[in-house]
């Protein structure tokens, strides 16, 4: 598959063509909230509250297709089945490749959760009944928030900072987990191999305070490492929250071995788990709309009131 039409594919689980800013019965939309700042630019998300009423559960989705995100991508359509049972849904578009890289990205995960949070009451949601979802890279991307949130920094001017990161559920679309045992054991996968047409948010790099530049990061072990730490696999204890998957399995861009291999580490652990295999399907499929419905009852079963994740 040409490398243009993957990222289309990817891009179709947030939607391609963003809906119209219009009345919606469903919905209200508030656009292009700002979540945080970087490099002098604004990270912003899309807030959708259902106009029957909110049910106090806040999702968080990842627009997010091959670590490439943007604001055009969010089709509240996705979201049509949480808004009915009344979920108020946080759209993130994160920085995007090929500018930033994958460890920059989850950075801005982290922060967009630690907004969210902070602003609950505004919202309209519970601070501590907040569940992720997405899918492909989007997917990947959740599962690292249900795997590795952090704490609050209790020091931090920005009072944004001094809330968690952590979620109370996570449900995906084949996400990427073990980026070093792609699909076979010792299979690496950092941009190469399989994702060799996805290089650009592997690029890990460094700031070299010498010179005042950035310079990649070659030495293989430190790649490695890398590699394991945005490896959501790698980050599962017992404490983490319930992840569900989806997962086709003639899926040839990201293996049904990364689904399977994400849920045997989580039974391991006792985290609470369950893997849905697509037969048949590969890197997406026609009616996947459809299986949001599975998402909205895992969603339903586990963002329930308990104690905080602090």
């Amino acid at each position: 598959m040409r490398f243009l039409a993957v990222v289309q594919c990817l891009l179709c689980l947030s939607g391609t063509v963003a809906q119209a800013q219009g009345e919606n019965p469903l919905y209200v939309r508030q656009s292009d909230v700002v979540y945080g700042r970087k490099d002098g630019l604004a990270l912003t998300l899309d807030v959708f509250t259902p106009r029957a009423g909110v049910n106090q559960r806040g999702l968080i989705f990842c627009v997010s297709g091959g670590w490439f995100s943007a604001h055009q991508s969010i089709n509240a359509q996705f979201f049509s089945e949480f808004l009915k049972r009344g979920y108020t849904v946080f759209a993130v578009v994160h920085g995007s490749q090929p500018k930033y890289t994958i460890p920059e990205i989850i950075s801005d995960m982290h922060r967009a959760v630690r907004f969210v949070r902070h602003h609950a009451g505004r919202f309209g949601v519970d601070p501590n009944r907040l569940g992720i979802f997405g899918g492909s890279a989007g997917g990947h991307l959740s599962l690292m928030q249900a795997t590795n949130g952090l704490p609050g920094q209790a020091d931090a001017t920005d009072p944004v900072e001094r809330q968690s990161s952590f979620v109370q559920a996570a449900a995906c679309f084949f996400p990427p987990t073990d980026f070093l045992n792609y699909g076979q054991p010792r299979e690496n996968a950092l941009g190469r191999g399989v994702l060799n047409n996805f290089r650009a948010p592997f690029d890990f790099r460094e700031l070299d305070t010498k010179v005042n530049l950035f310079v990649p990061i070659t030495d293989e072990a430190r790649v490695l490492e890398i590699g394991r730490q945005i490896s959501p696999v790698y980050h599962v204890t017992p404490d983490d929250a319930p992840v569900f998957i989806v997962h086709g399995d003639a899926d040839k861009l990201v293996p049904l071995q990364q689904a399977q291999r994400m849920v045997e580490v989580c039974r391991d652990a006792k985290v609470p788990c369950e893997l849905v295999i697509k037969p048949g399907v590969a890197h997406g499929w026609p009616d996947l709309l459809k299986d949001l419905v599975l998402f909205a009852d895992w969603f339903d079963r586990h963002l329930v009131p308990s104690k905080p994740n602090l």
